[in-house]
């Protein structure tokens, strides 16, 4: 049961009922792994997807000049690696552990056989998919279209709502990542990021304190970001 309890939390399978949830779960299978390992490698076989249940993982691509693209970090609760389904059979990009955790594996083959039978498989990979898909639309929209203040700023709000604690009007947000990571997510260069933390702390907004950030004016960083949201 505790298996089937799992399988619950994704979106992807949060309209499937006991019984369905319990089929799948007999396929399913149980991984953990290290920090810094491979899960897959992009142009691999695509042979399953997964369900993060712990630790971190992040999605990436190598671009034509070498520099590395995340595409996604995964949450715990998330499940990954679905276009095993679609295309060319091929895991279209990299996914790598930033922390020690578990996964579960669903193979591609058995959750098929499954989808053959019970419609609300297929239901729900489509709903799944079309709200990812607006999820990396808006991704793209910001990369076009906002500057790297306003995208930061946006970062920083999301990231403020998921993790972080407010004392006497200050919140204190731990950023998760590295620097050059988030560099990385945002389009951007490592030193442009780093002169835009810069410019905000020259503002009185923010102060970076080593992997956390300092928002002395959350007022002030929500308007840089409401280009994102127009």
């Amino acid at each position: 049961m505790e298996l089937v309890e799992q399988l619950k939390k994704p979106l992807l399978f949060s309209g499937l009922n006991t019984a369905d949830l319990s089929e799948l779960a007999a396929i399913t299978v149980r991984r953990t792994f290290k920090k810094g390992e491979t899960l897959f490698s992009e142009g691999e076989e695509a042979t399953g997807f997964y369900l993060l249940l712990s630790g971190s993982i992040k999605l990436c691509r190598m671009s034509v000049d070498g520099r590395e693209k995340v595409l996604h970090f995964v949450k715990p609760r998330e499940t990954f690696a679905e276009a095993a389904f679609f295309g060319d059979g091929k895991y279209p990009a990299e996914a790598r552990a930033m922390e020690s955790g578990e996964v579960l594996y669903l193979p591609r083959q058995g959750f098929m056989d499954l989808m053959s039978h019970n419609p609300n498989f297929a239901l729900n990979l489509v709903v799944s998919l079309s709200l990812m898909l607006r999820q990396f639309a808006r991704q793209i929209e910001e990369l076009s279209f906002a500057d790297v203040t306003s995208r930061l700023a946006s970062f920083l709000v999301r990231r403020a709502a998921e993790n972080s604690t407010s004392f006497g009007g200050i919140t204190y947000i731990d950023l998760g990542i590295k620097k050059g990571e988030l560099a990385s997510r945002l389009g951007t260069a490592s030193e442009t990021i780093s002169r835009t933390f810069k410019k905000l702390k020259d503002e009185g907004i923010i102060e970076v304190q080593g992997n956390r950030v300092v928002v002395h004016q959350m007022e002030k960083l929500e308007k840089l970001c409401e280009r994102h949201n127009t």
